[in-house]
């Protein structure tokens, strides 16, 4: 004995609705962090002793910080592209604070961007380290952390959470809402990094940086942000 599934007729023929959008989840690769410097040195007389004291202080937050975020390789399956909530935020605006500085001291200083070597390690295998006296080295890894704290916040609004009026796990309405302003904020930092600050890179010095912030990668990673976005858009407009 058959079943029969009753769908309403229109004229044309048979029209179904379109099946929802299922929950998403958001491929976030390892974390690039950086390694101490000391600023003094190498600038001596060059800076103030107050921006050099300045951006000491701020990159030191950004390296403590970043240092004790824990490897995503080493977090529970269920929860394996998700980092810490309030430290991923609290380092999100330690770079948020260091940027604006950092931007200045490039742009302002022509003659001070190779005087700094700075070293950055994947967070998933500390061999995998890259060093370049570049400045633009620094702010090309620095948006590209933004940007992959971004992705790793976006995801964590979007695990679905148990409610207390709820026994099922969900994602709230907010929660979607919050991850496509994160999702466009992610792709803003990938862009930025590919239409302005790769270009400062001449040809030879663009093959020594590490994949992660090759210029396809950070193009696919911005794309993937803006699909998020779009996806989770859909599923607010379908709830």
């Amino acid at each position: 004995m058959g079943c029969l599934v009753s769908t309403p007729r229109v004229s044309g023929g048979i029209r179904s609705k379109p099946g929802k959008v299922g929950e998403i989840v958001v491929f976030v690769p390892g974390l690039r962090i950086p390694k101490p410097i000391d600023f003094s040195q190498p600038l001596g007389d060059a800076l103030s002793k107050s921006l050099i004291e300045r951006l000491s202080a701020l990159r030191t937050r950004i390296v403590v910080m970043a240092g004790q975020e824990e490897p995503m390789s080493a977090k529970p399956r269920r929860t394996a592209t998700q980092h810490g909530g309030s430290s991923l935020a609290d380092l999100q605006q330690a770079l948020e604070d260091y940027l604006p500085v950092l931007l200045g001291l490039v742009q302002n200083g022509i003659h001070l961007q190779h005087m700094l070597q700075f070293v950055w390690a994947n967070q998933e295998d500390y061999a995998e380290e890259t060093a370049m006296s570049n400045s633009w080295y620094q702010v090309l890894s620095v948006l590209h952390l933004m940007a992959m704290l971004s992705l790793s916040q976006a995801n964590t609004l979007l695990l679905p959470k148990k409610t207390a009026d709820s026994y099922q796990s969900k994602v709230s309405e907010e929660s979607r809402r919050a991850s496509v302003d994160i999702f466009l904020k992610a792709a803003g930092y990938l862009d930025f990094a590919v239409q302005h600050v790769l270009p400062q890179f001449p040809p030879e010095l663009r093959k020594d940086l590490p994949l992660d912030l090759a210029e396809g990668v950070l193009q696919a990673l911005s794309l993937q942000a803006l699909g998020h976005a779009a996806t989770v858009q859909v599923m607010i407009e379908d709830a």
